[in-house]
């Protein structure tokens, strides 16, 4: 058996406190930890139920211990033990020994740990949930693996967390405010129109013809943080419309539960709208191609270096946001 030097050497200096004897050289490892579970809690009793043994196992144990070294380890002090001199230096010894076995059962997991390359990604409020994790997901993907750490909130929170290092990216829908002092640059990872949807139920309602059929209908809108709600409503004025608000939210997987729900029709980047209509069990009421909604990537660094941040770009380039599926 391979032992660690530090192990080796913490046998080697037992046999030195003890002289040398033949039987150290096939030390109980059993024993040891035996020894010094009883010298760690002064009780044969104690020792017996963190082992999960009856105290006459441990005591004869340590008998055998005692015989192999040809020392006596403990004093009886009523129902307790006390550590003799060679005891309590040999509590020492085994206390490192079993220090660094613990750390030996540690290294696979300790090294796992490391391989895993931290990625913390802020996602604005107003970022659809649904386009976040098509933009995030191949960070997943990345060998040597990512640990993933998501934070949610408002754009100017996430900011102030990015400035002091605590976020790698943000996802946003709108590029870095000119009027703050933090460092960060703005990387357009696409845009895309946007999408009518609702239930099935609420279709069947409708009357007229896209977009007239609008009109003093039930709309959610995005909240007033949403970079897209100023557009949509210049839209709606453009067009003579005068949709029926029921309701605005700041949170737009909140906004889509309630269109699932059939409280209004809602907007969905045109991008990933199949999927927001299977997910949220919604149908294609009709397409605004002339309203845009782009996605930001905003990170400290002008020149990207984190393999993973590098594939998100580029996945959102050349797929979430392809010209195919951009329209």
């Amino acid at each position: 058996m391979h032992w660690f030097p530090d192990m080796r050497s913490g046998f080697g200096r037992m046999r030195a406190t003890l002289g040398e004897k033949d039987t150290m050289a096939a030390l109980n490892y059993k024993h040891l930890r035996y020894f010094w579970m009883v010298g760690k809690t002064g009780s044969i009793a104690r020792a017996a139920g963190q082992l999960c043994l009856t105290p006459q196992s441990i005591s004869g144990q340590l008998s055998e211990f005692e015989k192999q070294l040809g020392v006596e380890l403990f004093r009886r002090t009523g129902r307790n033990r006390e550590l003799t001199d060679a005891g309590r230096r040999i509590l020492g010894y085994a206390e490192q020994i079993f220090s660094i076995g613990d750390e030996l059962i540690d290294v696979p997991h300790d090294q796992k740990a490391q391989r895993a390359l931290p990625l913390r990604v802020g996602i604005a409020d107003s970022v659809s949930k649904s386009i976040a994790y098509r933009l995030v997901e191949p960070a997943l993907k990345q060998a040597p693996p990512v640990r993933l750490v998501c934070r949610e909130g408002r754009l100017t929170s996430l900011l102030a967390e990015l400035a002091i290092h605590q976020l790698d990216m943000i996802i946003a829908d709108r590029p870095m405010p000119a009027n703050l002092n933090v460092r960060g640059y703005s990387h357009l990872l696409g845009e895309s129109g946007l999408t009518v949807v609702g239930t099935a139920a609420l279709a069947k309602r409708l009357k007229g013809r896209f977009p007239a059929k609008l009109n003093n209908f039930a709309f959610l809108l995005p909240g007033e943080d949403a970079a897209v709600r100023p557009k949509l409503i210049q839209w709606f004025e453009a067009n003579n419309l005068l949709p029926d608000i029921v309701g605005e939210f700041d949170d737009s997987a909140l906004m889509n539960a309630f269109g699932e729900a059939g409280a209004g029709l809602f907007a969905a980047p045109t991008a990933i709208v199949d999927q927001v209509c299977e997910q949220h069990k919604t149908m294609i009421i009709g397409r605004i191609d002339s309203v845009r909604e782009q996605m930001y990537a905003i990170t400290t660094d002008r020149y990207l270096t984190h393999p993973a941040i590098v594939a998100i770009i580029k996945s959102a380039r050349e797929d979430v946001f392809a010209p195919a599926g951009a329209l």
